[in-house]
């Protein structure tokens, strides 16, 4: 999140206005979420990197990391809330996976259509066929959990998303995705 990042840089939410020249109300919505930054204008963007000293593409993809995060907690206390059965039927019935694809939500596409997979398999249930399309697709770099993700820049080590992988539950590991394990939420 981004508030994350201004106490990274030590930078008050009216300093990086300041130094931006992005209007404070404007910057204090993307902080507080209610403005998504990647609806921002480029220009915004741009100069927001500019202050905080990080390229436009690293901004964006550490708000969609976040973003991703979040996306996983709910599909897990949704799990948790509705039971294995009742949430495939009410994501088969929403077609959310094929949402999120139409939508260009590539990895929550996905990180849906595994664990619907995984509930599928576990449950002796068949897979829906309606997503076989889907499951030629796989993401193009790992998608790691922030802890992960964090673990693996601090200690230099490139094994921890190799054995991340291979603890993972194989739906998710198809397209890419580490998890290992969808009842753990906190």
């Amino acid at each position: 999140m981004l508030i994350d990042l201004l106490n990274e840089k030590k930078m008050s939410v009216y300093q990086c206005s300041k130094i931006s020249g992005i209007p404070y109300t404007t910057l204090l919505e993307v902080v507080n979420g209610k403005t998504d930054i990647n609806k921002c204008c480029a220009e915004t963007v741009y100069r927001l990197s500019k202050a905080l000293n990080i390229d436009m593409e690293s901004l964006l993809q550490r708000n969609d990391i976040d973003e991703f995060e979040t996306f996983k907690s709910n599909i897990k206390h949704l799990l948790k809330e509705k039971g294995d059965f009742q949430f495939l039927i009410e994501t088969y019935l929403n077609d959310d996976i094929r949402k999120y694809w139409n939508n260009y939500q590539k990895a929550k596409a996905l990180y849906l259509l595994s664990t619907v997979d995984y509930l599928s398999r576990i449950n002796n249930l068949p897979i829906a066929e309606d997503y076989n399309d889907l499951r030629n697709f796989a993401l193009t770099k790992t998608l790691l959990s922030e802890d992960l993700r964090l673990s693996k820049v601090l200690n230099a080590d490139l094994n921890i998303e190799k054995n991340a992988l291979k603890d993972s539950i194989p739906e998710f590991v198809r397209f890419n995705i580490v998890e290992r394990d969808l009842r753990d939420v906190a």
